[in-house]
């Protein structure tokens, strides 16, 4: 049977050139980087060269990206760094209706602890609202924070504007990279943008292991409390095998960055017309315009998208359901909710994201496949055409 990975945006896989450059450093090269006899400082150099392969992947200085355990923990260093910080100033958050549960359940968090937070809604192409934004600001915002690219609809905000909108104000603005990291140019010094969060595992380098970029001359309040490590603003010993292989999938990333971008949309795009064309009663959720190169967010009529995955896994392929941020909940998607898809079609919607592995055969393979699923899913639904949904 044939594998056929399509859930890019939710990992990667680890590419052999990063895995090279980690082994030696599980064996021997692993010292401590806080340690001044030899091996430490070896380590320690190279959690430095990391810090530059990340840094030239966003243009930004070395010093000023910190190593986290990944893009969690680098949104919630934002959030919470910003707000304990300037909770004298004012109490006031902006943030979006779509955003990764990272972020709205932080928000949720400090709502409870007296912070109010303004949720902006999206328009039909799952982008914010400038003029909302501008009309939400209060002399107590302290934070703005929107996600580059969204990790279900793929959308891509416009992040300059934001930036220029917070600056104005003199707001912090934070974004999370962690969809856009690789996958669309990314200059911090462009785009002008306060913080920003990324992780490794989303450009294949290993899982836990991420990082939060801080403006130079930015100063947040501490999230980890103990060492000196990371210029004494993020304690604990550093992840060196991570560190390194977060390095050298930058680095990657970089070198290949227009081979990537071209192979994965024209991939997504040769899937999204076959399955649009192929298969009646489908819907593209999201614009193709400005919008994440592997990402393909598509609507199923009248039949269960987990249906569909269960199917698509027993013939060896893997996607992400759109009805639920985790498989464990029920609950419909906040980003299709917020885009103002109906909780019956939300049911119904699976997200592709193709990657630097997939192949012309794996998409004809996975459509195939689907145009067979779709149809005796549609036949056994009690739902159809006539009943309406």
């Amino acid at each position: 049977m044939r594998n056929v990975y399509l859930d890019y945006s939710a990992t990667t896989p680890v590419k052999e050139e990063v895995l090279k450059e980690m082994i030696p450093y599980f064996t021997e090269k692993f010292g401590n980087p806080s340690s001044l006899y030899d091996k430490g400082l070896e380590a320690k150099d190279a959690v430095n060269h990391a810090r530059e392969q990340v840094a030239a992947l966003i243009n930004a200085e070395p010093r000023e990206v910190f190593f986290t355990a990944g893009g969690t923990e680098a949104d919630n260093w934002a959030v919470f760094g910003v707000c304990d910080k300037l909770k004298e100033k004012g109490n006031h958050i902006i943030t979006t209706k779509i955003e990764h549960h990272a972020m709205l359940h932080s928000c949720d968090f400090l709502e409870k602890q007296g912070f109010d937070v303004t949720y902006l809604d999206i328009d039909k192409d799952g982008r914010v609202d400038l003029d909302q934004l501008k009309n939400s600001i209060t002399d107590k915002t302290i934070l703005i924070s929107v996600m580059m690219i969204n990790n279900e609809i793929g959308t891509l905000q416009p992040i300059k504007e934001i930036a220029e909108i917070a600056k104005a104000h003199k707001i912090i603005f934070h974004t999370d990279a962690v969809q856009a990291l690789g996958n669309v140019p990314i200059d911090v010094k462009e785009l002008g943008v306060d913080l920003m969060s990324m992780s490794s595992h989303k450009i294949y380098g290993p899982k836990g292991e991420g990082a939060l970029f801080i403006r130079k001359g930015l100063r947040i309040s501490n999230y980890l409390h103990g060492g000196a490590q990371e210029s004494g603003r993020r304690a604990g010993t550093e992840n060196l095998t991570g560190i390194v292989g977060f390095g050298k999938a930058a680095e990657l990333a970089r070198v290949h960055f227009d081979e990537h971008v071209k192979h994965c949309s024209e991939l997504r795009n040769y899937l999204v017309d076959r399955v649009l064309k192929e298969i009646p009663d489908t819907i593209l959720n999201g614009t193709m315009d400005g919008r994440h190169p592997g990402n393909a967010n598509i609507t199923f009529k009248y039949i269960e998208g987990e249906s569909i995955l269960l199917l698509l896994n027993q013939f060896g392929i893997s996607v992400s359901t759109g009805s639920a941020c985790s498989s464990k909940s029920l609950e419909p998607s906040h980003v299709l909710t917020a885009l103002g898809v109906p909780v019956e079609m939300i049911h119904g919607t699976v997200r592709f994201t193709v990657g630097d592995f997939t192949t012309k055969e794996d998409i004809d393979y996975v459509v195939d496949s689907l145009k067979n699923i779709v149809t005796k899913l549609r036949e056994l639904s009690p739902i159809n055409e006539k009943k309406g949904w």
